[in-house]
């Protein structure tokens, strides 16, 4: 009983030992007595024989591969960053890549082409670059020349990042102390706008009421010109009425009324209490002398 109890344990551990699983973003390849098999494995259970195959298990998904070097600039300074390299391998290639470069393949090809890479590319650039809006384009061209060397072998590259540069101490001041002025300058800029757009405004101010001041004198003027053309014209017709109504007079004083006028003064005066004289030529009397 003993024994059988033994026995079920070892034989337990045995299938355990013999199966494993291959999950996403991987692929499997088993190698028997040190041959790399011809087929890649898809994600799934796997069994096989433990004493003379092996499943290893290569990864197809993203992968990033982080590293602190020192990249050369055309100075000739060395600038301290971290870099994250993204990369993948081309699932069809895995078998390829164990064959030929083994699974210590950053080690072997990623990082050495890396660093040629950099090297070469960071050369052509200031230190200044590396932490600037230039700094993307230096990581294109890295990824592009790690490109050129790695995508044939099967690796495909994603990005080459640049994070936490670090420049020389004296470079570093002298950046800071150029942005600084750059930024004083622009904020000399700014201030000379805003003086020179309120300049700009109190001229318009200015301007805007001198025309209205114009338009206001222009106004009273010709409230004035057209008070004085109606005067005029009031007085020429009032002339003009007075004159009609001395002609129309003039044409009604007949000799008759005129005589029937004097008539009625003289009965008018004679009627007063007061004593009058009047002087006449014997045609028509002069009235309204005092006593």
């Amino acid at each position: 009983m003993k024994f059988r109890s033994i026995f079920l344990i070892a034989l337990s551990l045995l299938v355990l030992s013999s199966c494993t699983r291959i999950i996403q973003g991987e692929v499997g390849v088993k190698r028997r007595l040190g041959k790399v098999g011809k087929r890649a494995i898809s994600p799934g259970l796997v069994v096989f024989n433990p004493f003379t195959t092996r499943v290893i298990k290569i990864p197809i998904r993203t992968v990033n591969l982080e590293i602190s070097t020192g990249l050369p600039s055309k100075e000739g300074l060395t600038i301290k960053s971290e870099i994250s390299i993204l990369y993948r391998i081309k699932p069809n290639t895995a078998i390829e890549i164990l064959e030929t470069i083994g699974l210590d393949f950053e080690e072997v090809i990623i990082l050495p082409v890396f660093r040629s890479a950099s090297a070469d590319v960071c050369a052509r650039f200031m230190a200044k670059d590396m932490h600037s809006a230039e700094r993307a384009k230096i990581e294109k061209e890295i990824r592009e020349q790690m490109m050129t060397t790695l995508e044939v072998r099967g690796f495909i590259i994603e990005a080459v990042l640049m994070k936490n540069i670090t420049l020389p101490p004296g470079l570093s001041k002298a950046i800071e102390d150029k942005l600084q002025a750059e930024q004083d300058a622009q904020r000399m800029e700014f201030i000379l706008q805003r003086e020179t757009k309120d300049a700009q405004r109190k001229v318009i101010e200015a301007e805007g009421a001198k025309q209205i001041a114009i338009i206001n004198a222009e106004g009273q003027k010709q409230s004035q010109v057209l008070r004085a053309e109606g005067e005029k014209a009031a007085r020429i017709i009032e002339a003009e009425g007075i004159k009609q109504a001395n002609e129309m007079m003039n044409a009604s004083l007949t000799p008759t009324i005129l005589k029937y006028k004097s008539i009625e003064a003289f009965m008018s005066l004679s009627e007063s209490n007061n004593s009058k004289v009047i002087i006449t030529d014997g045609k028509t009397p002069i009235m309204g002398l005092p006593d």
